[in-house]
């Protein structure tokens, strides 16, 4: 019987979460109005001082949207958000026309000066011609010198004849790149994909109105132009770095001073079940539908590890694999748009399927017609992959002549949200439609005596998964990327990174509390407390990617201290740990879940190491300021994506297996080769590879600028080459964890078959 201590912790704790999350999703919301209203102005023209049109608004809007068709941020990114492979081609821009302006400059020395006072008179030239903000808000035009409308012209050049790929010089950077083999651009969108660059750069070497500090707070390092870290980016970085050890000591404190009244109070009043309680459960007709969901979940992961490989290989080859024409077929963008996407979308469909296992399971039967809407939802599901795989693949191979009917049917350009906007709202519908299943099926244990508090938290954190998807819709067609991103990172951070983690923290709390493992009020608390801790960083967290994409200095400072306070509850994980241990190992009949436990210590162990370390190795501005967008974000990136959240959904698949497939003849073998070769693939991969090459590239950003440590030149250097294929390893040892999971799947779900319990 619960105390009347726990209870009034409990309703403290609601109390603490519900203002909280008010203040917190507030913040967001009053930021990013202040994002709409400073973000990088589009001009209605960009103009010569001799009245010479170089762009209008027009070409840069279509420029952004051909951008989209042909992959976006799959191939190069913007502001430094985007694949890895080619160059950010907002600093590629920045750093080619200034070259060209200074050459240009220079040609014209300045008489009676030595040959040194010419070249710093003219960098002071350039950098004061560059940073000076021309843009006239009364008639939207920006204007610029007839000395850099000639540099203009030739940066343009060099872009209208990389996406023709008509010339030798060309024809080799298409290859260094990645580029689509076919699919290259007419000159007249080649000159509008280039007027995009142009503004991307001009928001990121323009000064704010009555500021010394550009649009982008300075980002990328490009020494040229005098763009370096801003004093507030060094300050914050600072700031967050105390705030992180403050916090840390209180909260460990704290943590320990609770943990050893949790620890003894952890076991349900009755002690630990005698028996598995679950073992006998009813397996409902919808629960076993959902079968098929853990199959596609397999075909799925398969499917993502292998375009990882072929993606990966592209750094390497460009424009084939091992001499085989393949990217005439699947280019490098489409590779990389269906592995990212895939990544989120196994992980997603995995979670989406214990939901809907479980909620029945914990009532005992079946709301009506609950099978039909979970076959429904599973085709729809689908539908909404193939669909949008094909638009995808049809917008990069040039068939989408219309960019309106590219942005709702073919590719958005968007990492993460790469699918078109009509399967974006198709899949928020079947998102709603899943709320609706699992809360219907859920409904009745709401009338059961006692507690309520983790049922309500699975209630939330599902609609929540619902409802935030719905940020994706937030941006039309011609929205300024600044904006754009306010919203994306809405889905990316906050869909994926952060309230399906909740969910997936209550639910498994839920089974523990049912099959007997937990006090429920225990249970309660220290789910209450993880979400509180979690989402109080997590949420104002979302700006730590937005620190240089248009947004005001204000987010900067907020980005880098609730940041420092997203790392903080991930250095409580040994707690959490022995805590599961402990409960393992209460009971004989613990066993049979060991694989299901092992992946979820898993999980604690990536939340610390690949979320935690590799995350805050990046998150401080004045670190991500030389970092954003080279291969230290896609280390954090594999760690924390597949080791917390792969590592999850693999082991939700499992829990949700023992009802759906006979246990007694689980291969253990299979499993253990799996859940070692995924782990010790993953760490080979990011310590062998990727963080040596993010490793190098930061000293070379740090040295000789951004653009550099993005350019064809160092990407495909003998030594970051030679790192690439030092990915080799870690990838084969992946793969046969994957595999082997994939093995373990088929033999427990084909019928008559029979695995040995070696």
């Amino acid at each position: 019987m619960e105390s009347y201590g726990t209870t009034f912790s409990i309703k403290r704790l609601w109390t603490i979460l519900v203002v909280g999350m008010v203040a917190m999703f507030g913040a967001l919301l009053l930021f990013g109005q202040q994002i709409y209203q400073q973000a990088p102005p589009i001009p209605e023209a960009v103009k010569s001082a001799s009245g010479e049109t170089l762009f209008t608004r027009t070409d840069i809007e279509t420029g952004q949207n051909v951008w989209q068709s042909i992959g976006g941020m799959e191939q190069g990114s913007i502001w430094g958000h985007g694949s890895y492979l080619a160059p950010d081609w907002s600093a590629d821009w920045l750093h080619r026309e200034a070259s060209a302006l200074l050459a240009l400059q220079s040609s014209h020395p300045i008489a009676g000066a030595t040959p040194a006072q010419n070249e710093a008179m003219h960098k002071a030239a350039l950098q004061e011609e560059m940073r000076t903000n021309s843009y006239d808000p009364a008639t939207g035009i920006i204007t610029v010198s007839d000395t850099r409308a000639a540099a203009i012209k030739q940066v343009q050049t060099h872009f209208v004849s990389l996406y023709e790929g008509n010339d030798t010089a060309a024809l080799a950077l298409r290859k260094a790149y990645a580029f689509p083999v076919y699919g290259q651009l007419s000159p007249e969108e080649a000159r509008q994909v280039s007027a995009f660059y142009f503004w991307s750069a001009w928001g990121a070497t323009t000064n704010r109105p009555g500021d010394t500090i550009t649009y982008t707070s300075n980002w990328p390092h490009e020494p040229l132009v005098g763009n370096v870290p801003t004093t507030g980016t060094l300050l914050w970085s600072l700031a967050s770095v105390i705030l992180l050890l403050a916090a840390a000591g209180a909260l460990i404190a704290y943590y320990a001073k609770q943990f050893d009244l949790w620890r003894s109070d952890i076991l349900p009043e009755q002690g630990m079940a005698a028996s598995d309680v679950l073992s006998g459960a009813v397996i409902t007709p919808s629960m076993r539908a959902t079968a098929k969901y853990f199959w596609v979940v397999c075909a799925l992961f398969v499917t993502q590890v292998l375009l990882g490989i072929v993606t990966a290989h592209y750094a390497v080859e460009g424009q084939g694999l091992y001499g085989l024409p393949f990217a005439e077929y699947l280019p490098y963008t489409i590779t990389r748009t269906w592995h990212t996407q895939l990544a989120v979308l196994w992980i997603a469909t995995a979670w989406l399927a214990t939901g809907l296992y479980v909620a029945p399971m914990l009532v005992g039967r079946d709301p009506k017609f609950q099978r039909l809407g979970v076959n429904f939802l599973f085709v729809s599901l689908l539908i909404i992959v193939i669909g949008s795989f094909a638009g995808q693949w049809a917008a990069v191979h040039r068939f989408f002549h219309n960019l309106t009917a590219n942005f709702w049917f073919g590719h958005q350009g968007y990492e993460y949200v790469d699918l078109g906007r009509f399967w974006q709202i198709y899949l928020l519908i079947g998102l709603l439609l899943w709320v609706a299943l699992v809360v219907r099926a859920l409904w009745p244990v709401l009338q059961e005596k006692g507690s309520k508090s983790l049922i309500y938290l699975v209630l939330v954190s599902a609609l929540a998964i619902g409802l935030l998807y719905g940020a994706g819709l937030m941006w039309g067609q011609h929205t300024n990327i600044a904006i754009m991103e306010y919203w994306r990172w809405w889905v990316v951070h906050l869909w994926v990174e952060g309230i399906f983690e909740v969910f997936a923290t209550a639910i498994i709390s839920l089974l523990f509390v049912r099959m007997g493992i937990l006090r429920t009020s225990t249970a309660t608390v220290m789910v209450l407390f993880a979400t509180i801790i979690f989402l109080f960083g997590g949420v104002l967290g979302t700006f730590h990617h937005l620190y240089f994409s248009g947004t005001p200095t204000s987010v900067i400072a907020v980005g880098a201290m609730a940041s420092a306070l997203e790392v903080v509850p991930l250095l409580v994980v040994g707690f959490e740990a022995y805590t599961r241990r402990k409960v393992e190992h209460e009971a004989e009949w613990e066993r049979t879940y060991h694989w299901p436990f092992m992946f979820f210590s898993a999980v604690l162990f990536w939340n610390l190491v690949g979320a935690g370390l590799f995350g805050f190795l990046i998150n401080p501005p004045i670190a991500l300021y030389y970092m954003q967008g080279l291969n230290t974000t896609a280390n954090h990136g594999h760690a924390a994506l597949f080791g917390v959240y792969g590592m999850l959904g693999l082991g939700l698949t499992l829990y949700c297996m023992r009802g759906l497939t006979d246990v007694s003849i689980w291969s253990q073998k299979s499993l253990k080769i799996a859940f070692w070769s995924l782990n010790i693939g993953i760490a080979m991969m990011t310590l062998l590879s990727l963080l040596p090459q993010g490793i190098l590239q930061t000293y070379a950003s740090v040295e000789h600028g951004y653009a550099y440590a993005r350019s064809a030149e160092f990407i495909h250097s003998p030594i970051m080459q030679a790192l690439v294929w030092a990915r080799v390893p870690g990838d084969v040892v992946f793969s046969v964890g994957v595999f082997a999971f994939a093995w373990f799947m088929f033999r427990a779900f084909v019928p008559g078959n029979r695995q040995s319990r070696t």
